[in-house]
């Protein structure tokens, strides 16, 4: 990776950034290896996601068409299928640990800072996408590395801390009960920061940074390097102030007291673990009686 060592340490997590790197040409991310990853992770239904179809910036996750086909049977019609394909955990696989591990040290070495205290997963994904394909407008709970290996793509980014973009009420709904929370408002769209990824090129994106995608008139494959973080305190009082937020209060955003998100930790911790813990256990137990959605 290259990037401005003053501005990976100053916007490290706060504001995206751009930078180079050298594996657009590296042969782990042929069509053909490729192919055999989509196979090895789809052993796991966790480690493999995809979809196919029109999909506009505005659309939730939970709202895309369905998609029958095995993915690997996907994968070899990726340049007409308008499909967006994810394989999770890529840091997981044999052949792919060893350049997954360089990139990540390679990001913390040039943070300048010591994340093993504060890093609870790091965790690699890679995108596939048909050509001219969108990913939708959202917010993620990690901050993350964008490398672009083929083909090119545009992506708009906007600042985290932009309330009119992003109002607290989705974050606490974010963090608490939705991950499809975050509502793309087309009159902010001049806000966001548009980059053209090429290939050999690359982004920074923060926590929380809203952010969407439009693909290129041809097959894009790239790279994601994320780290989750240990501390979740901001999390938890977004969360507290969510169910706050349902009772008809107003809570205070998290960091402008310390004291109130003190016992907002506190008090959701203990209402997590002793209502919403057992609850969401016996969802999953509903939904792993269910038959699965999709063929992997």
């Amino acid at each position: 990776m290259n990037a401005d060592p003053a501005v990976f340490a100053r916007d490290f997590d706060k504001n995206c950034f751009t930078f180079t790197h050298g594996l657009s040409g590296n042969p782990l991310f042929s069509t053909d290896r490729l192919l055999a990853l989509a196979r090895r992770r789809a052993r796991d239904p966790d480690d493999v996601y995809y979809d196919a179809g029109e999909i506009r910036v505005d659309q939730r996750w939970d709202q895309t068409p369905p998609c029958d086909l095995p993915v690997d049977e996907l994968l070899r019609r990726i340049e007409t299928a308008g499909a967006w394909i994810i394989l999770r955990h890529v840091q997981n696989d044999p052949e792919y640990a060893g350049l997954v591990d360089a990139c990540m040290d390679e990001i913390v070495a040039l943070s300048g800072r010591d994340l093993s205290q504060v890093m609870k997963v790091r965790d690699a994904i890679i995108f596939i996408n048909s050509p001219n394909r969108i990913s939708t407008y959202h917010i993620d709970r990690e901050c993350s590395w964008l490398y672009q290996i083929q083909g090119r793509k545009t992506i708009s980014i906007f600042e985290p801390a932009d309330r009119d973009v992003l109002p607290e009420r989705e974050i606490e709904k974010f963090w608490a009960v939705d991950h499809n929370a975050a509502t793309y408002r087309p009159q902010y769209q001049s806000r966001a920061t548009v980059t053209e990824l090429l290939p050999g090129h690359g982004v920074h994106i923060p926590v929380g940074a809203p952010h969407w995608v439009r693909n290129g008139p041809e097959v894009s494959v790239s790279l994601n390097i994320n780290f989750h973080y240990l501390d979740a305190i901001t999390a938890d009082v977004y969360r507290a102030n969510y169910w706050l937020r349902r009772l008809g209060l107003n809570p205070t955003p998290p960091r402008v007291s310390a004291f109130k998100d003190a016992i907002k930790r506190s008090v959701y911790g203990t209402v997590n673990r002793t209502i919403l813990q057992p609850a969401r256990a016996a969802r999953r137990a509903i939904r792993a009686m269910k038959p699965p959605a999709r063929k992997t």
